[in-house]
Protein backbone atom coordinates (compact mmCIF):
# COMPACT_ATOMS: atom_id res chain seq x y z
CA UNK A 1 0.00 0.00 0.00
CA UNK A 2 1.64 3.35 -1.19
CA UNK A 3 0.74 6.95 -1.10
CA UNK A 4 1.68 8.69 -4.69
CA UNK A 5 3.97 5.96 -5.09
CA UNK A 6 5.74 5.79 -1.93
CA UNK A 7 4.67 2.67 1.07
CA UNK A 8 2.35 3.90 3.93
CA UNK A 9 4.21 3.91 7.40
CA UNK A 10 1.21 4.08 9.31
CA UNK A 11 -2.29 4.43 9.81
CA UNK A 12 -4.35 6.54 11.94
CA UNK A 13 -8.14 5.80 12.64
CA UNK A 14 -10.12 8.06 14.12
CA UNK A 15 -14.55 6.96 15.26
CA UNK A 16 -15.78 10.37 15.99
CA UNK A 17 -18.99 11.36 18.80
CA UNK A 18 -20.57 14.44 19.72
CA UNK A 19 -18.37 15.17 22.36
CA UNK A 20 -15.37 12.85 22.18
CA UNK A 21 -13.61 11.18 19.33
CA UNK A 22 -11.51 7.78 20.09
CA UNK A 23 -8.11 7.30 18.01
CA UNK A 24 -5.60 4.46 17.03
CA UNK A 25 -2.59 4.48 15.82
CA UNK A 26 -1.34 1.34 13.52
CA UNK A 27 1.52 0.56 12.09
CA UNK A 28 1.31 -0.94 7.99
CA UNK A 29 2.33 -4.64 9.77
CA UNK A 30 -0.77 -4.26 11.34
CA UNK A 31 1.29 -3.82 14.83
CA UNK A 32 -0.28 -0.95 17.40
CA UNK A 33 1.38 1.47 18.24
CA UNK A 34 -1.33 4.06 20.18
CA UNK A 35 -4.56 3.62 21.60
CA UNK A 36 -7.24 3.47 21.79
CA UNK A 37 -7.28 6.95 23.67
CA UNK A 38 -10.14 8.97 23.56
CA UNK A 39 -10.07 12.78 23.35
CA UNK A 40 -12.45 15.91 23.51
CA UNK A 41 -13.38 17.21 20.31
CA UNK A 42 -11.54 20.76 20.82
CA UNK A 43 -8.63 21.74 19.03
CA UNK A 44 -6.27 21.66 21.96
CA UNK A 45 -7.34 17.94 22.91
CA UNK A 46 -6.96 17.75 19.59
CA UNK A 47 -3.47 18.80 19.12
CA UNK A 48 -2.54 17.16 22.63
CA UNK A 49 -3.20 13.86 20.75
CA UNK A 50 -1.29 14.61 17.77
CA UNK A 51 1.53 15.39 19.70
CA UNK A 52 1.51 11.89 21.29
CA UNK A 53 0.74 9.75 17.66
CA UNK A 54 3.75 12.06 16.30
CA UNK A 55 6.18 10.53 18.81
CA UNK A 56 5.51 6.61 18.02
CA UNK A 57 5.10 6.96 14.36
CA UNK A 58 7.66 5.63 11.84
CA UNK A 59 8.66 8.11 9.52
CA UNK A 60 6.97 7.67 6.26
CA UNK A 61 3.81 8.57 4.44
CA UNK A 62 0.55 8.45 6.98
CA UNK A 63 -3.32 7.90 5.65
CA UNK A 64 -5.92 8.89 8.61
CA UNK A 65 -9.40 6.83 8.10
CA UNK A 66 -12.22 8.97 9.58
CA UNK A 67 -16.12 7.16 9.78
CA UNK A 68 -18.41 10.03 8.68
CA UNK A 69 -20.92 10.55 11.51
CA UNK A 70 -23.47 12.93 9.82
CA UNK A 71 -22.11 16.16 10.92
CA UNK A 72 -20.01 15.95 13.71
CA UNK A 73 -16.89 14.54 11.85
CA UNK A 74 -16.71 17.40 9.65
CA UNK A 75 -14.41 19.88 11.63
CA UNK A 76 -11.91 16.99 11.65
CA UNK A 77 -12.45 17.36 7.31
CA UNK A 78 -10.84 20.56 7.54
CA UNK A 79 -7.44 22.05 5.87
CA UNK A 80 -4.73 22.25 8.25
CA UNK A 81 -6.57 19.82 11.32
CA UNK A 82 -3.52 17.09 10.22
CA UNK A 83 -0.01 17.53 9.63
CA UNK A 84 0.94 18.17 6.43
CA UNK A 85 1.68 15.28 4.43
CA UNK A 86 -0.74 13.17 5.65
CA UNK A 87 -3.62 11.61 3.59
CA UNK A 88 -7.25 11.94 5.32
CA UNK A 89 -9.77 9.20 3.87
CA UNK A 90 -13.81 9.44 4.51
CA UNK A 91 -15.38 6.12 5.45
CA UNK A 92 -18.72 5.36 5.26
CA UNK A 93 -20.53 3.73 7.93
CA UNK A 94 -21.96 0.90 6.31
CA UNK A 95 -18.91 -0.03 5.27
CA UNK A 96 -17.30 0.01 8.86
CA UNK A 97 -20.28 -1.71 9.68
CA UNK A 98 -20.03 -4.60 7.06
CA UNK A 99 -15.54 -4.87 7.87
CA UNK A 100 -16.93 -5.56 11.88
CA UNK A 101 -19.15 -8.32 10.42
CA UNK A 102 -16.05 -9.58 8.20
CA UNK A 103 -14.23 -9.68 11.67
CA UNK A 104 -17.08 -12.01 13.15
CA UNK A 105 -17.78 -9.23 15.19
CA UNK A 106 -21.31 -8.23 14.24
CA UNK A 107 -22.97 -8.03 17.12
CA UNK A 108 -20.62 -6.63 19.19
CA UNK A 109 -20.08 -2.53 18.52
CA UNK A 110 -17.23 -1.00 20.47
CA UNK A 111 -15.07 2.05 19.76
CA UNK A 112 -12.11 -0.09 19.86
CA UNK A 113 -13.64 -2.91 17.54
CA UNK A 114 -14.83 0.24 15.16
CA UNK A 115 -11.22 1.90 15.34
CA UNK A 116 -9.94 -1.78 14.25
CA UNK A 117 -12.31 -2.48 11.18
CA UNK A 118 -11.71 1.40 9.90
CA UNK A 119 -7.60 0.25 9.97
CA UNK A 120 -8.59 -2.73 8.21
CA UNK A 121 -10.32 -1.14 5.27
CA UNK A 122 -8.13 1.75 5.18
CA UNK A 123 -5.02 -0.98 4.88
CA UNK A 124 -6.83 -2.63 2.09
CA UNK A 125 -7.12 0.74 0.01
CA UNK A 126 -10.72 1.47 0.80
CA UNK A 127 -12.06 5.12 1.46
CA UNK A 128 -12.46 8.30 -0.65
CA UNK A 129 -9.53 11.35 0.03
CA UNK A 130 -10.73 14.35 1.17
CA UNK A 131 -10.12 17.10 -0.99
CA UNK A 132 -10.65 21.44 -0.45
CA UNK A 133 -14.23 21.60 -1.76
CA UNK A 134 -14.69 25.11 -3.51
CA UNK A 135 -16.07 27.67 -1.60
CA UNK A 136 -19.03 28.27 -3.91
CA UNK A 137 -19.85 24.37 -3.17
CA UNK A 138 -19.64 24.29 0.57
CA UNK A 139 -22.14 27.52 0.83
CA UNK A 140 -24.16 25.39 -1.97
CA UNK A 141 -24.26 22.86 0.40
CA UNK A 142 -25.91 24.81 2.99
CA UNK A 143 -28.05 26.90 1.53
CA UNK A 144 -29.39 23.84 -0.27
CA UNK A 145 -29.94 22.31 3.41
CA UNK A 146 -31.49 24.98 4.59
CA UNK A 147 -33.96 24.91 1.87
CA UNK A 148 -34.85 21.75 2.22
CA UNK A 149 -35.49 21.99 5.73
CA UNK A 150 -37.95 24.90 5.34
CA UNK A 151 -39.86 23.13 2.77
CA UNK A 152 -40.24 20.26 4.86
CA UNK A 153 -41.06 22.48 7.70
CA UNK A 154 -43.57 24.41 5.51
CA UNK A 155 -44.87 20.85 3.98
CA UNK A 156 -45.76 20.43 7.99
CA UNK A 157 -47.58 23.56 8.53
CA UNK A 158 -49.64 23.54 5.71
CA UNK A 159 -51.14 20.35 6.96
CA UNK A 160 -51.63 21.59 10.26
CA UNK A 161 -53.21 24.81 8.58
CA UNK A 162 -55.70 22.49 6.43
CA UNK A 163 -56.74 21.10 9.85
CA UNK A 164 -57.38 24.41 11.64
CA UNK A 165 -59.21 25.69 8.34
CA UNK A 166 -61.74 22.49 8.78
CA UNK A 167 -62.48 23.59 12.54
CA UNK A 168 -62.55 27.15 11.68
CA UNK A 169 -64.54 26.99 8.12
CA UNK A 170 -66.12 23.52 7.35
CA UNK A 171 -66.61 22.10 3.69
CA UNK A 172 -64.33 25.01 2.51
CA UNK A 173 -61.65 22.01 1.27
CA UNK A 174 -64.72 20.76 -0.78
CA UNK A 175 -65.73 24.13 -2.43
CA UNK A 176 -61.57 24.90 -3.02
CA UNK A 177 -59.43 21.86 -3.14
CA UNK A 178 -56.13 23.48 -3.56
CA UNK A 179 -57.06 26.13 -0.64
CA UNK A 180 -53.07 27.21 0.00
CA UNK A 181 -51.68 26.17 -3.34
CA UNK A 182 -53.97 28.86 -4.45
CA UNK A 183 -54.51 32.81 -4.03
CA UNK A 184 -58.07 32.98 -3.54
CA UNK A 185 -57.57 29.90 -1.34
CA UNK A 186 -54.89 32.26 0.61
CA UNK A 187 -56.79 35.03 0.84
CA UNK A 188 -59.78 33.05 1.97
CA UNK A 189 -57.79 31.54 4.89
CA UNK A 190 -56.30 34.75 5.60
CA UNK A 191 -59.50 37.29 5.96
CA UNK A 192 -62.24 34.78 5.75
CA UNK A 193 -61.95 31.86 8.48
CA UNK A 194 -65.22 33.03 9.81
CA UNK A 195 -67.53 31.48 7.56
CA UNK A 196 -70.62 34.02 8.97
CA UNK A 197 -68.61 36.62 7.03
CA UNK A 198 -67.73 35.63 3.86
CA UNK A 199 -71.53 34.64 3.68
CA UNK A 200 -72.52 37.98 4.38
CA UNK A 201 -70.58 39.32 1.93
CA UNK A 202 -71.76 37.84 -1.16
CA UNK A 203 -70.93 36.96 -4.28
CA UNK A 204 -70.57 39.95 -6.13
CA UNK A 205 -68.95 42.25 -3.57
CA UNK A 206 -66.14 39.03 -2.57
CA UNK A 207 -65.39 39.58 -6.14
CA UNK A 208 -65.21 43.45 -5.80
CA UNK A 209 -62.84 42.78 -2.32
CA UNK A 210 -60.58 40.34 -3.91
CA UNK A 211 -60.10 42.60 -7.17
CA UNK A 212 -58.92 45.88 -4.85
CA UNK A 213 -56.31 43.44 -3.81
CA UNK A 214 -54.95 42.05 -6.96
CA UNK A 215 -56.69 39.01 -6.97
CA UNK A 216 -59.14 37.81 -10.11
CA UNK A 217 -62.00 35.92 -9.04
CA UNK A 218 -64.18 33.71 -11.30
CA UNK A 219 -67.63 33.71 -10.72
CA UNK A 220 -68.46 29.60 -10.64
CA UNK A 221 -65.38 29.70 -8.09
CA UNK A 222 -66.81 32.76 -5.98
CA UNK A 223 -70.24 30.49 -6.23
CA UNK A 224 -68.88 27.41 -4.56
CA UNK A 225 -67.30 29.71 -1.87
CA UNK A 226 -70.68 31.91 -0.78
CA UNK A 227 -72.59 28.34 -0.84
CA UNK A 228 -70.17 26.57 1.14
CA UNK A 229 -69.86 29.39 3.52
CA UNK A 230 -73.73 29.79 4.22
CA UNK A 231 -73.90 25.99 4.50
CA UNK A 232 -71.28 25.73 7.09
CA UNK A 233 -72.21 24.31 10.53
CA UNK A 234 -70.61 26.00 13.42
CA UNK A 235 -67.37 24.37 15.19
CA UNK A 236 -67.38 24.55 19.25
CA UNK A 237 -63.57 25.19 18.84
CA UNK A 238 -63.61 27.59 15.63
CA UNK A 239 -62.81 30.53 18.19
CA UNK A 240 -59.47 29.11 19.23
CA UNK A 241 -58.96 27.32 16.12
CA UNK A 242 -59.00 31.08 14.43
CA UNK A 243 -56.46 32.26 16.51
CA UNK A 244 -54.22 29.67 15.99
CA UNK A 245 -54.57 29.45 12.11
CA UNK A 246 -53.52 32.71 12.37
CA UNK A 247 -50.18 32.45 13.81
CA UNK A 248 -49.46 29.72 11.17
CA UNK A 249 -50.32 31.63 8.25
CA UNK A 250 -47.89 33.97 9.42
CA UNK A 251 -45.33 31.42 10.06
CA UNK A 252 -46.27 29.98 6.76
CA UNK A 253 -45.49 33.35 5.02
CA UNK A 254 -42.37 33.70 6.63
CA UNK A 255 -41.29 30.21 5.63
CA UNK A 256 -41.90 31.51 1.78
CA UNK A 257 -40.03 34.26 2.22
CA UNK A 258 -37.36 32.33 3.77
CA UNK A 259 -37.29 29.31 1.03
CA UNK A 260 -37.33 32.49 -1.65
CA UNK A 261 -34.15 33.83 -0.17
CA UNK A 262 -32.34 30.47 -0.51
CA UNK A 263 -32.88 29.67 -3.67
CA UNK A 264 -32.03 33.40 -4.70
CA UNK A 265 -28.49 32.14 -2.54
CA UNK A 266 -28.26 29.04 -5.07
CA UNK A 267 -29.10 31.45 -8.02
CA UNK A 268 -26.15 33.29 -6.78
CA UNK A 269 -23.75 30.67 -6.43
CA UNK A 270 -24.44 27.89 -9.31
CA UNK A 271 -22.72 29.72 -12.08
CA UNK A 272 -19.65 30.00 -9.78
CA UNK A 273 -19.20 25.85 -9.55
CA UNK A 274 -19.30 23.38 -11.85
CA UNK A 275 -23.01 22.30 -11.79
CA UNK A 276 -23.54 25.25 -14.05
CA UNK A 277 -24.26 23.03 -16.97
CA UNK A 278 -27.24 21.41 -15.47
CA UNK A 279 -29.94 24.32 -16.11
CA UNK A 280 -29.37 23.54 -19.74
CA UNK A 281 -31.42 20.84 -19.48
CA UNK A 282 -34.85 20.77 -19.88
CA UNK A 283 -37.25 20.61 -16.29
CA UNK A 284 -33.58 21.24 -14.21
CA UNK A 285 -33.60 24.77 -12.74
CA UNK A 286 -31.20 26.61 -10.09
CA UNK A 287 -33.20 24.29 -7.26
CA UNK A 288 -32.94 20.76 -9.11
CA UNK A 289 -29.25 21.90 -10.05
CA UNK A 290 -28.08 22.74 -6.73
CA UNK A 291 -29.51 20.36 -5.28
CA UNK A 292 -27.84 17.65 -7.08
CA UNK A 293 -24.48 19.74 -6.46
CA UNK A 294 -24.57 19.91 -2.59
CA UNK A 295 -25.19 16.11 -2.65
CA UNK A 296 -22.55 14.95 -5.12
CA UNK A 297 -19.56 17.95 -3.48
CA UNK A 298 -16.73 17.45 -5.25
CA UNK A 299 -17.28 15.74 -8.79
CA UNK A 300 -14.10 14.12 -8.71
CA UNK A 301 -13.82 12.02 -6.60
CA UNK A 302 -16.30 9.75 -8.16
CA UNK A 303 -14.91 8.23 -10.89
CA UNK A 304 -18.43 7.36 -13.00
CA UNK A 305 -22.35 7.68 -13.32
CA UNK A 306 -22.11 3.91 -12.24
CA UNK A 307 -20.72 4.75 -8.69
CA UNK A 308 -22.79 7.91 -7.77
CA UNK A 309 -25.91 5.97 -8.99
CA UNK A 310 -24.84 3.34 -6.61
CA UNK A 311 -23.69 5.97 -3.64
CA UNK A 312 -27.30 7.19 -3.99
CA UNK A 313 -28.74 3.49 -2.88
CA UNK A 314 -31.21 3.35 -5.85
CA UNK A 315 -29.33 0.15 -6.99
CA UNK A 316 -31.57 -3.01 -6.37
CA UNK A 317 -29.97 -6.25 -4.06
CA UNK A 318 -29.40 -8.83 -6.15
CA UNK A 319 -27.97 -12.30 -5.00
CA UNK A 320 -27.34 -15.21 -6.43
CA UNK A 321 -26.05 -18.63 -5.39
CA UNK A 322 -25.53 -21.81 -7.20
CA UNK A 323 -26.81 -20.87 -10.66
CA UNK A 324 -30.24 -19.13 -9.33
CA UNK A 325 -30.36 -15.31 -8.96
CA UNK A 326 -33.02 -13.95 -7.04
CA UNK A 327 -33.12 -10.00 -7.53
CA UNK A 328 -34.79 -7.71 -4.26
CA UNK A 329 -35.77 -4.18 -3.95
CA UNK A 330 -34.06 -0.79 -3.84
CA UNK A 331 -31.57 -0.81 -1.39
CA UNK A 332 -32.03 2.24 0.05
CA UNK A 333 -28.56 2.19 1.58
CA UNK A 334 -26.53 5.39 0.65
CA UNK A 335 -27.51 9.31 0.69
CA UNK A 336 -30.70 10.20 1.17
CA UNK A 337 -29.66 13.74 -0.41
CA UNK A 338 -28.38 12.45 -3.48
CA UNK A 339 -30.85 9.71 -4.08
CA UNK A 340 -34.26 12.56 -3.25
CA UNK A 341 -32.07 15.07 -5.54
CA UNK A 342 -31.50 12.26 -8.63
CA UNK A 343 -35.48 11.29 -8.08
CA UNK A 344 -36.51 14.79 -8.50
CA UNK A 345 -34.13 15.56 -11.75
CA UNK A 346 -35.53 12.47 -12.92
CA UNK A 347 -39.12 14.09 -12.25
CA UNK A 348 -37.89 16.75 -14.36
CA UNK A 349 -36.95 14.79 -17.20
CA UNK A 350 -39.89 13.22 -17.30
CA UNK A 351 -42.01 16.14 -17.34
CA UNK A 352 -40.00 18.55 -19.87
CA UNK A 353 -37.96 16.29 -21.81
CA UNK A 354 -39.45 14.66 -25.02
CA UNK A 355 -37.01 11.71 -25.43
CA UNK A 356 -37.25 11.00 -21.63
CA UNK A 357 -41.02 11.10 -21.73
CA UNK A 358 -41.17 9.11 -24.41
CA UNK A 359 -38.56 6.25 -22.83
CA UNK A 360 -40.91 6.89 -19.67
CA UNK A 361 -44.19 6.24 -21.70
CA UNK A 362 -42.86 3.00 -23.11
CA UNK A 363 -41.48 1.41 -20.29
CA UNK A 364 -45.46 2.30 -18.93
CA UNK A 365 -46.68 0.35 -22.15
CA UNK A 366 -44.75 -2.67 -21.16
CA UNK A 367 -46.45 -2.85 -17.61
CA UNK A 368 -43.69 -1.33 -15.45
CA UNK A 369 -44.56 -0.14 -12.59
CA UNK A 370 -44.57 3.51 -11.05
CA UNK A 371 -41.58 3.30 -9.04
CA UNK A 372 -39.59 0.99 -11.36
CA UNK A 373 -40.06 4.18 -13.89
CA UNK A 374 -39.02 6.41 -11.64
CA UNK A 375 -35.87 4.96 -10.79
CA UNK A 376 -35.36 4.25 -14.27
CA UNK A 377 -35.48 8.34 -14.92
CA UNK A 378 -33.85 8.91 -11.95
CA UNK A 379 -30.72 6.57 -13.58
CA UNK A 380 -31.42 8.01 -16.96
CA UNK A 381 -30.94 12.02 -15.04
CA UNK A 382 -27.63 10.58 -13.07
CA UNK A 383 -26.01 9.71 -16.73
CA UNK A 384 -26.86 13.11 -18.17
CA UNK A 385 -25.79 15.33 -15.22
CA UNK A 386 -22.40 13.62 -14.66
CA UNK A 387 -21.92 13.70 -18.50
CA UNK A 388 -22.46 17.33 -18.22
CA UNK A 389 -20.33 18.16 -15.23
CA UNK A 390 -17.68 16.02 -16.33
CA UNK A 391 -17.39 17.55 -20.25
CA UNK A 392 -18.50 21.08 -19.12
CA UNK A 393 -21.02 21.39 -21.89
CA UNK A 394 -24.34 21.98 -22.30
CA UNK A 395 -27.27 19.90 -23.01
CA UNK A 396 -27.63 18.31 -26.46
CA UNK A 397 -31.22 16.81 -26.79
CA UNK A 398 -30.23 14.57 -30.20
CA UNK A 399 -27.22 12.81 -27.94
CA UNK A 400 -29.79 11.80 -25.47
CA UNK A 401 -32.99 10.80 -27.58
Amino acid sequence: MSINGAPVSAVVAVDVGKKTAALLATGADRRRLLGPVDFAMTAPALAAVLERVCAVLPAGPVKVGIEAAGHYHRPLLAAGVWPVGWQVLELNPARVTEQRRVQGRRRVKTDAIDLEAITELVLAGHGVPVTARAAAVTELTGWAAHRRRRVLTRTATKNQLLAQLDRCFPGLTLALPDVLGTQVGRLVASEFADPHRLAALGVTRFIRFARNRGLRVRRPVADRLIAAARDALPSPDAVVARQVLADDLALLTDLDAQILAAEAQMARLLPDTLFAPLTTVPGWGTVRAGNYGAAVGDPHRWPGAPQLYRASGLSPAQYESAGRRRDGTISREGSVALRRALIDLGIGLWHADPAAKAYGQALRARGKKGAVIGCAMAHRANKIAYALVRDQTGYQPDRWA
